[in-house]
């Protein structure tokens, strides 16, 4: 069902960005939680992914692409969508951006506009809120996805700011507010409308982006321009970005008010199965690493050096440290850092280790510059978001 419900781009449906037709594909994987099995599809422009949804398209990179270095490839990169109704097809040449509300001199875009505008680049991770929510305990509604549900790219765009500098932001202005091109297909259901205050709206980083790794953005990545938010959760992150309002409230949409809400908590988690006394909009990463070289049930040779690689991100501060332990957490060595690509950016590790004969649980904690660092019991939360618990690869070693 999940492959033939329905093709995604069919005929001349999406001519402007060069997409061809999907393919359906029997292969599937397990992942290593409950009801875990998964189809692998292939979607134009992309490769193999792990199909959590068809209508709309959720895909998930499968991990094994975080091993290949700390730029996510195009063709990798995991999709996420909110509505069904996704365009289909999109012409860069009439695409308009609508810059409106308190501004003093409304603005309509062309693509051809914002590429003429100075621009910047930025190395960003987009990772989803629900990253990681199958691993969850007790099990929460939602997309039970793996760890596959982020990316690192070369963002390249215009930054917000001289957009909004452009259209002239009025006195009083409180947020900003941005929608895409994909609609709801019942009415009851809200618009995917996102909304930042102000002050961050033009700290100069958020981006107006049109490329992606040298390229023009994937079509189902948000062809083509998309909002680009560093350090943020993906929900901010709007594709197709055809409009921008600058409000003097602060915006009540649901997406805003009602969904992609964490306990008001210093690390937004409660105890398991309780309610929040009160929530707040989700916002920065929380700081994570990632061992990319090994999976669970690896064998290595014993008495041979092996290096241990991976990658860590958190949401801004930049990683200062990464520490790995093969007992379980009694002992820690500190890996080794690889290139800073920006304090937003996947920072990889490495850690030559030799081991003896026997099992091993292989342990990796990072600690941002800030001082925060993983936490080594899973955290909760009603909607699954943000888990950021040191991860455990148990191997062994003969």
């Amino acid at each position: 069902m999940l492959l033939n419900r329905r093709r995604l781009i069919q005929g001349s449906g999406a001519l402007a960005a060069g997409l061809g037709p999907l393919q359906a594909l029997a292969d599937t994987v397990t992942m290593p939680f409950g009801n875990g099995e998964r189809p692998l599809v292939k979607y134009p422009q992309k490769r193999l992914m792990i199909g959590l949804t068809s209508r709309p398209p959720q895909l998930e990179t499968p991990f094994s692409v975080f091993n290949d270095g700390a730029i996510t490839a195009n063709d990798a990169f995991f999709v996420r969508y909110h509505l069904a109704g996704i365009p289909l097809e999109i012409d860069p040449e009439t695409h308009v951006i609508e810059v409106k509300g308190k501004v003093d001199k409304p603005l309509k875009l062309k693509v051809s506009d914002i590429r003429r505008l100075p621009s910047v680049e930025i190395v960003a991770v987009n990772q989803c809120s629900g990253n990681s929510r199958g691993f969850v305990e007790p099990r929460v509604p939602g997309g039970q996805s793996g760890n596959g549900a982020m990316g690192n790219a070369r963002w390249r765009g215009t930054p917000l700011k001289a957009v909004l500098d452009l259209a002239g932001v009025q006195a009083g202005a409180k947020q900003v507010t941005f929608n895409g091109l994909d609609t709801p297909i019942v009415d009851k259901t809200p618009d995917f409308v996102k909304a930042l205050n102000i002050d961050h709206a033009r700290d100069g980083e958020v981006m107006i982006a049109y490329q992606m790794n040298g390229q023009d953005i994937p079509f189902l990545n948000g062809y083509p321009v998309k909002l680009i938010v560093p350090g943020y959760y993906g929900t901010y992150w709007v594709k197709h970005l055809s409009e921008i309002t600058v409000i003097d409230t602060e915006f009540d949409g649901f997406w805003m008010k009602g969904a992609y809400r964490i306990p008001d908590t210093d690390n937004g988690a409660i105890e398991p199965g309780t309610a929040p006394k009160s929530t707040v909009p989700i916002n920065r990463f929380n700081v994570r690493s990632f061992l990319t070289s090994r999976v669970n049930g690896d064998k290595l040779k014993a008495g041979a050096e092996t290096v241990l690689k991976g990658i860590a991100f958190d949401g801004g501060k930049g990683i200062k440290e990464v520490v790995v332990s093969t007992d379980g957490g009694k002992s820690w060595k500190p890996a080794k850092l690889g290139t800073d690509l920006g304090k937003y950016s996947f920072r990889e590790w490495t850690l030559p280790v030799t081991l003896a004969a026997g099992s091993y649980e292989i342990k990796v904690r990072a600690t941002s510059n800030d001082g925060k660092t993983q936490p080594m019991d899973p955290q909760w939360n009603p909607a699954g978001y943000m888990r950021n618990v040191v991860e455990t690869t148990r191997v062994t070693a003969a």
